[in-house]
């Protein structure tokens, strides 16, 4: 089966840290752009972050610019999120996916990005 596992997720006070970690299963990661993305109830999936598997250049959203780092392991078939200096409006459900498209990481929305995992829950709460 093609998808993608997410893992990482938890319960973290505001200017916490987390990390998440996707690992990717029935194909080779390397091959693909993966991207970050985020659904909190009620609003639509966002795209949050992305790294192109040519040459490890990233996107990043405005709202995460500077605090959110993205970085892939191809041995390990895993791309992972650093999440640095949290506060509740990061709070979500967070998603990894495969580009569709090229060039990789051109536009970071959900339609153009598949293979989904189940998502792993992120809450920033004191």
């Amino acid at each position: 089966q093609v998808q993608f596992v997410e893992s990482g997720g938890g319960l973290v006070q505001p200017g916490g840290s987390l990390r998440l970690s996707c690992v990717a299963s029935g194909f080779t990661l390397g091959y693909y752009a993966v991207g970050w993305f985020r659904q909190a109830p009620g609003k639509e999936r966002e795209g949050v972050s992305c790294i192109s598997n040519s040459d490890g250049s990233t996107y990043y959203a405005d709202s995460v610019k500077g605090r959110f780092t993205i970085s892939r392991d191809n041995a390990k078939n895993t791309v992972y999120l650093q999440m640095d200096n949290l506060n509740p409006e990061d709070t979500a459900v967070y998603y990894c996916a495969k580009d569709l498209f090229l060039p990789p990481c051109t536009v970071v929305a959900a339609f153009r990005f598949g293979s989904w995992g189940q998502g792993t829950q992120v809450t920033v709460s004191s």
